[in-house]
């Protein structure tokens, strides 16, 4: 009824209603698709599902449909706050030794990402079928029109791509067929360069023509399972029926208190939820307000939370379906005070250790390597629905192998590659079927009135929680405009050393920082995040000055 009524009212007040609708993205071009689609009556869910088509032809060293990704809908009529897992799955071939020597110990990250053996089934595809299905109001097809013209007629390079081509120039001496995409004849692509993929514009017409099983049955599959099989190097075993029998997933979202807000996210494969949740909760009893964002103290008790939470993390998150997850327990609120109390507010702790949440049953700690990729994007309609989603193919350009013209992840390699430590199984060990821990953390944030007031994530490999901690500091805390909030330094560690930000005030600050007893260094921390936030004027979208994303509204 809510809905017949606001469609009833965007007739008669369309251009008042219009103003609500936002996009927000890491690509123009991808933004415009996005606001294309609401301009066209399309929902939050249907933007979101363009941008990530045009974001798989313009951004493709970062994200697309041949890779995975989690989405987050709050629904304006229901209230409610619903999930969906696209993470990308191992083959059922696959086995916990996957990634290692003969002799046992692990292969090297730089040695196991290129090539086959890295990649997972996809699952954007089927995401974007279930999201469709369940809040989708524009036809199917017409959700692929602006990344089909994208790939057809041809885009301009961005800065990001040109540099990754460099980059791939010095790679792809034995991936002829990515060189020939995204190089210019072997010389690095020029920023600013006209280039088409008329490949990917085919297989997205026969996607847009034939539903999801033009990607995981038929041609399409057989030339991703012949790219994998036939790689350069690393050649690997996916089977059709791994791609046939492919499922996005629902999932319950996971969701906290922090201070009056209520935070939700995303759950187990993905860390993101529970990470910055945890960090959070963390730092609850501290007030952050009144320290303000250039308080050396007050990013000191975030280095602090953000050391014991991703202690947390490396011990206990996993595929859900696979080992026993103890979110609840992660986010008991006794358990993080509990946390909380480890940190001084003038001294830095001598290790970090993982903690005992409830219900949680004895593990083994593991780290897998950080490699920054990814991309984010969020979408608010006229109805207020609100969708914030993270999408990948891990690092850059995923395996480095393609199929039909688009290019294949490497997301198994955020597995952990050793299955045991001290002769205890790893919860992010390889197994068939599994899905790979991951970092992403789309986030949606509601007021003490269960108003949604603000959705966001990052891209950047295991940093991005990070990243999207620090921006709900921002915005929460110190009531920053979320812009401002995303242009604040950015933090992370490096060992048991604390990084910030190069060339930001925080940076000219080390010695300060440093008086808190932990190792503090400057390093490059980029990030990609993007948001959009309620004002009092309305919606209104923002994207991380650091790179080229733009939002917009309806």
């Amino acid at each position: 009824m809510i809905r017949l009524l606001l469609a009833f009212l965007a007739l008669l007040l369309p251009s008042a209603l219009a103003a609500q609708g936002v996009v927000s993205s890491a690509d123009p071009r991808a933004t415009q698709a996005g606001q294309e689609i609401l301009r066209q009556g399309g929902s939050a869910a249907d933007a979101a599902m363009a941008m990530m088509l045009a974001l798989t032809v313009v951004e493709p060293q970062s994200s697309g449909i041949g890779g995975g990704g989690f989405f987050v809908h709050h629904d304006a009529a229901t209230g409610l706050t619903d999930t969906v897992d696209g993470r990308e799955k191992a083959p059922m071939a696959a086995t916990p030794e996957r990634f290692l020597r003969a002799d046992g110990t692990p292969i090297p990250w730089p040695d196991r990402y290129p090539g086959g053996l890295s990649v997972g089934v996809p699952g954007n595809i089927r995401l974007m079928e279930r999201v469709h299905a369940r809040w989708g109001k524009l036809p199917w097809a017409a959700l692929f029109q602006p990344a089909i013209r994208l790939a057809d007629q041809g885009f301009e390079v961005t800065r990001p791509l040109a540099g990754i081509s460099a980059w791939g120039v010095k790679q792809w001496e034995d991936f002829p067929e990515i060189a020939r995409l995204y190089t210019d004849d072997g010389r690095p692509l020029r920023q600013g360069q006209r280039i088409r993929n008329p490949a990917l514009a085919d297989l997205l017409r026969d996607i847009a023509k034939d539903g999801p099983d033009a990607f995981y049955t038929g041609e399409t599959a057989r030339e991703i399972v012949e790219a994998v099989a036939e790689a350069p190097m690393n050649r690997a075993d996916m089977t059709l029926a791994d791609l046939a029998a492919y499922e996005a997933k629902d999932r319950p979202a996971v969701c906290s208190r922090y201070r009056e807000y209520k935070l939700c996210g995303m759950g187990p494969p993905s860390s993101g939820a529970t990470t910055v949740f945890q960090i959070l909760g963390m730092l609850e009893r501290f007030d952050m307000k009144a320290l303000g964002k250039d308080s050396p103290e007050a990013w000191h008790l975030i280095a602090e939370a953000m050391m014991l939470a991703y202690a947390d993390r490396e011990k206990y998150l996993g595929d859900r379906d696979f080992v026993p997850v103890p979110v609840a327990g992660l986010l008991d609120p006794g358990y993080m005070a509990k946390r909380s109390k480890l940190i001084g507010r003038k001294t830095s702790l001598a290790s970090y250790d993982a903690g005992t949440p409830p219900g949680a049953e004895p593990r083994t700690a593991a780290v897998q390597p950080d490699v920054p990729g990814t991309t984010h994007f969020v979408a608010v309609d006229g109805e207020g629905d609100v969708v914030s989603m993270t999408s990948t193919v891990e690092g850059p350009f995923g395996s480095q192998l393609v199929a039909r013209g688009l290019v294949l992840n490497n997301e198994l390699t955020d597995f952990t590659a050793a299955p045991e430590l001290n002769g205890a199984p790893v919860a992010n060990r390889v197994q068939p079927g599994k899905r790979p821990l991951s970092s992403m953390s789309p986030t949606i944030v509601y007021d003490a009135d269960n108003r949604p007031i603000l959705a966001l994530g990052s891209a950047g490999g295991k940093r991005i929680i990070m990243h999207v901690a620090k921006t709900l500091i921002g915005v929460l805390d110190w009531g920053l405009p979320a812009e401002a909030a995303i242009a604040l330094p950015n933090i992370y560690f490096a060992g048991e050393a604390v990084q910030v930000e190069a060339g930001t005030p925080l940076a000219e600050r080390l010695p300060e920082l440093a008086r808190f007893g932990r190792t503090v260094i400057a390093s490059d921390l980029g990030s990609k995040v993007n948001a959009v936030e309620r004002t009092a004027d309305g919606w209104r979208g923002a994207a991380d000055p650091r790179g080229i994303g733009t939002s917009l509204e309806q």
